[in-house]
């Protein structure tokens, strides 16, 4: 059954079921995960089924979404994505995502066979068997303690327990939370290994779970064998143990063990010295699947990572540089990114590297705009020793160390056309000299180059060569301004606000109202590099649990929201009703700013800026 498991924050430890009902998470009681922080909005966020699996919306709440540290509005959850909401986080699990185990095919039966006597064994009842046993029990401390694999250990925790018990048959049922879950178990037959399935019964496992003692049954499938499955009667057990695994105070599953001859009947003995093997095991199989799901958290960041982690967006137009990142990186086909300033055209180079047969290999990036002609050409290709004044070694250049890698020409525009000339020749042949060397170098690099200049206009003006353009725009790649995806504004300002308020040790419970309409509303002329900084500069400059409109630079103030490209009604309402107040608020404090901001409960610089941005100078004059 599809479920979220929490993580961390209040609930840790609580396991919610996902069905065909809709989930909503949020801060109020009527939620259907109801989180009491003060940075979950009341309806902040829905999980529902759909025909592609279980989607997660964001609510359009305050402090956004977060899908393995990504802000997301709407996503598939996928087995093992971590959900991020406020303080708490929440992990997605599904049966089919999880790893089969390499053991017997256990069956559990759901049939009454306890009919027989019972003996039951507390952990501490169990303890004076250490003495005794201490040989028994240090070798299996030993053995499996030097195991990580989960399988492994169950396996040699069993093959251990044969040595010093009479039992023919073992299973090893990991529960969730205190609920039985059929999704990790373990058998082993003591003579035909895994090759022989194992049956267990549900109602001594649900018993064991329950009461967390140990329990002992003798002839308990043949004392009513009419109460017994056809299956179970055919293991003819005349002996079973079911001992929980416990590790502080957590009932983690079970040890169950049974016996097909009479005469090797369990005794209290082995109950009691099974128990303290229990004990010692419970700590090394949560070692085990703690590292497990550590390992595989791992691979599944450095996965995305690899793939778009660097790139947060979700508009159509984000889509579209997603989708020729997957068509262009697997080729070795020369790449050309065009866009404004701050569009991100060098995450989007770094994802085409991430993403090729290259991704091991070097990622060189160098701004042809940064160097004078002499340091851009000593830094593309090198020099001898000796090849002009202050040469006093030999350098090799960027396209040299990048050999079977990838080389990123931010700005290329900028090139001279005396190394652009050069450059043509590396694209063409492959080879080059270094500076003041006579060695023809061969080299193996994937070329991607950038520029937010027109090449077009440069080629018309002389100062582009038309040769060099054909050989770079093998495939383009337009990257979006921000302007153009004003739905992902709020999704790039959310994952900015939690970076820089990390770095800050500044704990945020999100973005007002009025500083997010005014993020979206305006043009962003330097892209998400600007919108970056704005962020960065309002979380320095901060000195609430928000960011607030008088945490933004006066540049994106002075957008006049009334007259933003996302016009509605409601924005409409909400600009006239602050011209309002405002207006109440000078006309009651006889137009000292002062009081009347004083009135508002704002600062007076604040005051200022919302006169100009509402327009409200010219009234407040007449």
């Amino acid at each position: 059954m599809p479920r979220l498991a929490a993580i961390s924050g209040r609930l840790k430890g609580a396991i919610f079921t996902l069905n065909e009902d809709a989930l909503i998470i949020g801060r109020e009681t009527a939620a259907n995960l109801c989180l009491a922080d003060a940075s979950v909005s009341r309806r902040h966020s829905k999980i529902e089924k759909k025909d592609e699996g279980f989607v997660i919306t964001d609510l359009e709440s305050l402090n956004g979404t977060f899908i393995n540290d990504v802000p997301v509005r709407s996503r598939v959850l996928e087995h093992g994505d971590r959900v991020r909401i406020g303080d708490s986080q929440f992990v997605f699990l599904t049966h089919e995502g999880e790893a089969a185990s390499k053991s017997s095919e256990v069956t559990i039966d759901e049939v009454q066979i306890v009919t027989g006597p019972t003996v039951q064994v507390r952990l501490d009842e169990a303890v004076y068997q250490m003495e005794r046993n201490l040989g028994a029990l240090m070798k299996v401390s030993t053995a499996i303690n030097a195991i990580r694999g989960l399988d492994a250990l169950l396996e040699r925790l069993l093959e251990l327990l044969y040595e010093v018990v009479p039992a023919q048959r073992g299973a090893i049922l990991l529960t969730n939370g205190e609920l039985l879950d059929n999704s990790f178990v373990f058998g082993l037959d003591r003579k035909q290994g895994k090759n022989k399935g194992v049956n267990v019964s549900r109602t001594i496992v649900q018993q064991v779970l329950k009461d967390g003692v140990a329990v002992l049954a003798s002839d308990a499938a043949v004392t009513q064998p009419r109460l017994a499955s056809a299956s179970f009667i055919e293991t003819r057990a005349h002996s079973v143990m079911c001992v929980p695994l416990v590790m502080l105070d957590r009932k983690l599953g079970v040890l169950y063990l049974d016996t097909t001859v009479s005469r090797d009947q369990f005794n209290k003995d082995h109950l009691q010295l099974v128990t303290a093997i229990a004990g010692i095991a419970a700590v090394a199989i949560e070692n085990a699947r703690h590292f497990e799901w550590l390992e595989k958290e791992n691979e599944r960041l450095l996965a995305d990572v690899n793939i778009e982690h660097n790139m947060v967006g979700e508009s159509g137009a984000m889509q579209r540089v997603y989708h020729f990142i997957s068509k262009a990186a697997p080729t070795d086909a020369t790449v050309l990114i065009n866009g404004e300033s701050g569009t991100g055209k060098e995450l989007a180079a770094r994802a085409i590297h991430r993403n090729s047969k290259r991704a091991q290999k070097p990622f060189m990036a160098v701004n042809c705009a940064a160097l004078t002609e002499s340091l851009l050409e000593s830094e593309l290709f090198g020099h001898e020793r000796g090849a002009f004044t202050g040469a006093i070694a030999q350098k090799k250049g960027r396209l040299e160390i990048a050999t079977g890698g990838t080389v990123f020409l931010d700005e290329i525009g900028e090139l001279t056309l005396a190394l652009q000339v050069k450059l043509l020749r590396v694209l063409q042949e492959r080879e080059f000299e270094r500076i003041g060397g006579t060695l023809t170098i061969k080299v193996d690099v994937r070329v991607i180059a950038a520029t937010n200049k027109n090449l077009d206009e440069a080629m018309a003006a002389g100062e582009f060569r038309h040769d060099l353009y054909y050989r770079l725009n093998v495939v383009s790649l337009e990257m979006p301004a921000l302007r153009e995806r004003r739905e992902d504004i709020m999704l790039l300002a959310s994952y900015f606000a939690e970076k820089y308020g990390a770095m800050c040790n500044r704990k945020l419970k999100g973005i007002s109202p009025d500083a997010r309409a005014s993020l979206v509303a305006y043009d962003w002329p330097g892209n998400v590099r600007e919108l970056e900084n704005t962020i960065e500069r309002a979380v320095v400059l901060g000195t609430t649990d928000w960011v607030l409109s008088e945490d933004l630079p006066e540049a994106v103030l002075e957008t006049d929201i009334a007259s933003a490209k996302a016009r509605t009604s409601y924005h409409e309402s909400v600009v006239q009703s602050k011209k309002e107040i405002v207006l109440r608020a000078v006309e009651q404090a006889k137009s000292n700013y002062s009081e009347a901001a004083r009135i508002l409960g704002i600062h007076p610089n604040y005051l200022h800026r919302l006169i100009r941005n509402l327009n409200l100078s010219e009234q407040l004059k007449s």
